[in-house]
């Protein structure tokens, strides 16, 4: 099996959802291949919550904000491992070796990691040469602070000089090694995971020729989280970076598609391609995740399945709701696993025979932000009345964030929970969430532009434009909400917050 996994692709981009804007002839033909899934929507965000989600088989935004796997969490990895499937990591995305996501690759039998995308603390300069890089890059995106991001980038891609050296090409030359020395053995399941076309939007230049905009500035390829506050023109040259690197995955995609063809491995070798979550592009006036509502644009993911033993679903495509926690149960299902008990998701391959609903709706959502529902008609998106002031605590055994560790003071209040449902008999740290956390104005409630609760119809508004007041509907989506909270044991202040019944009383 290979499980092709990108970051921030967006699902409208690609052709065979309707996009117009990139030519992506290679997706095409992987839809003409597999089962295409038009349902498919995110859980827990952003990267390393998602990442839970897929390997744990549960949405975890209700009681963790990002970071590691947790003790007893499930790991579809080393389940498999236990049963006999031998499984390979190759991604260049560094958050899995940062503080928060340092316990995801070690689950896998084998990993590759590949340097230089984004921020990864890959290539030393004690003394970069900072006015020539500064004359560069636009101001927005450039750093002398040696932490930054932004200045960690600037270094990484003095060492990125031609095609064969960018991150992602290196990750699915990778893939296709593993595939030479493996395509013969049996029980085995290959991760390629890329970055891109996660930001910076960094493509090789015969994929940003078609989308020049004219732009004479500095390199501008990296937007801000936030409110769109940039001129036309710049605005324009930020797109059109994201559309060259979209290209470059299209293009990548083809090498393992032709891969697949030439040595006939649909006849034996199953592909799941999906992302994490998508990335808006100046839509609603906003880039980027994590600062506003979840919109469709960031939740609504594309997914693809092709199954060797069904040929004959080539070119189908299934409506039923599915969700990233799905992707555990199916591949465990794939090699006949049992799947755990703490597992929320359902196997995708209960819908390839027929599109008969198994999920009425799907719960996703950032921890401390709204809490979000939607039945594929409406979404429904509900805000706690003050996002700073609200009661709301960390359940871990891991207290790490993203790039550090838990402060001392965060720890000061920190009291004994559980055993939870789902810790297995571990009793966990219930820890309350403080304004001066790390992740509290990056991706936390303080990092939230928005905070207004909204009901859209998507049937009558698509585009999310006009919120809409039915009392009814907003009424039934809630319960539905409810009901999957408790579904996933959301403690008590989850429902408190959000002034929620619990499981038929009132708030």
């Amino acid at each position: 099996m290979v499980f092709l996994l990108f970051d921030s692709l967006n699902r409208h981009m690609l052709t065979p959802y309707g996009g117009t804007r990139i030519d992506t002839p290679n997706f095409d033909r992987l839809a003409r291949r597999s089962v295409t899934f038009d349902q498919h929507y995110v859980g827990s965000l952003p990267c390393m919550p998602a990442r839970r989600d897929m390997q744990s088989g549960r949405h975890s935004f209700l009681h963790r904000s990002w970071g590691p796997l947790e003790p007893f969490d499930n790991s579809f990895p080393e389940l498999l491992a236990g049963a006999g499937v031998y499984s390979h990591l190759i991604t260049d995305h560094a958050h899995y070796w940062e503080d928060g996501g340092a316990t995801y690759h070690n689950r896998y039998d084998s990993f590759d990691f590949i340097r230089g995308q984004e921020g990864d603390p890959w290539k030393a300069m004690v003394e970069p040469q900072w006015e020539r890089l500064r004359a560069m890059y636009h101001e927005r995106q450039f750093s002398t602070d040696r932490r930054n991001y932004s200045a960690q980038n600037a270094i990484n891609r003095e060492f990125i000089r031609e095609e064969k050296d960018f991150p992602s090409v290196q990750c699915f030359a990778a893939g296709l090694e593993f595939l030479d020395c493996n395509r013969h053995a049996d029980n085995w399941l290959l991760q390629i995971e890329t970055f891109d076309p996660h930001e910076p939007f960094h493509a090789p230049e015969r994929f940003r020729d078609k989308f020049r905009t004219g732009w004479s500035g500095k390199i501008r390829d990296w937007p801000r989280y936030g409110r769109v506050d940039e001129l036309p023109e710049e605005c324009e040259e930020l797109r059109a970076n994201y559309y060259a690197t979209v290209a470059l995955c299209d293009s990548l995609l083809g090498d393992l598609l032709d891969d697949f063809d030439r040595h006939d491995m649909w006849k034996d070798t199953a592909l799941v391609v999906t992302t994490d979550h998508g990335f808006l592009l100046g839509e609603h006036d906003f880039w980027a995740k994590n600062r506003m509502n979840l919109y469709q644009e960031i939740v609504h993911i594309p997914l693809f399945l092709a199954d060797p033993r069904r040929p004959d679903l080539a070119g189908q495509r299934r409506a039923p709701i599915t969700q990233t926690i799905d992707l555990a149960a199916t591949f465990l299902d794939f090699f006949g696993v049992r799947i755990p008990a703490e597992n929320e998701g359902i196997s995708l391959l209960s819908h390839l025979d027929a599109a008969q609903e198994t999920r009425k709706a799907a719960l996703f959502g950032y921890f401390g932000g709204a809490v979000n529902v939607t039945d594929g008609r409406y979404t429904y998106h509900r805000y706690p009345a003050d996002l700073m002031t609200q009661e709301i605590y960390q359940y871990t055994l891991m207290a790490t964030h993203m790039r550090q560790r838990f402060l001392p003071e965060e720890l000061a209040d920190m009291e004994a929970a559980g055993p939870l449902g789902f810790t297995k008999g571990a009793r966990v740290m219930k820890i309350p969430v403080i304004a001066r956390a790390p992740f509290h104005q990056h991706y936390g409630p303080g990092s939230m532009i928005e905070g207004e609760t909204r009901l859209y119809d998507l049937r009558a508004d698509p585009g999310q434009e006009r919120p809409m007041d039915d009392a009814e509907v907003e009424r039934r989506m809630a319960a539905m909400m409810a009901a999957l909270m408790v579904d996933n044991e959301a403690p008590p202040e989850a429902f408190a917050r959000l002034e929620l019944p619990v499981a038929g009383r009132p708030a």
